[in-house]
């Protein structure tokens, strides 16, 4: 699966028109962020999660999808399930993130 990059003109729209979504918000100057991507992307590849859409937004830059999912920290992991936010979390643990799709979005 594909990760997508979007940015806050596309944002809403996407979280509308799908109705599974995770979304990795990142910065460029984030280590942690850096070190998370291939796990992100490994994630995204599981054909488990084939029925979900997966997109990466640069925080620093999307101020408006940083506050619609509360962002806090870097690397911030928002799930949303027909257009509502089911969950969030600051997280660069590959299993934690597993675990939030599990229990939320399956």
């Amino acid at each position: 699966m594909t990760i997508e990059k979007l940015s806050d003109a596309e944002f809403e729209t996407y979280i509308q028109s799908n109705e599974k979504v995770v979304v990795k918000f990142m910065a460029d100057w984030c280590g942690s962020c850096k070190l998370f991507a291939p796990k992100f992307k490994r994630i995204a590849a599981d054909e488990k999660y084939k029925d979900i859409k997966f997109i990466e937004i640069n925080a620093e830059e999307n101020e408006n999808a940083r506050r619609l999912s509360g962002v806090d920290n870097l690397p911030f992991i928002a799930l949303f399930k027909s257009s509502e936010k089911t969950e969030g979390r600051a997280t660069a643990k590959e299993e934690k993130v597993i675990e939030l799709i599990e229990s939320h979005l399956l």
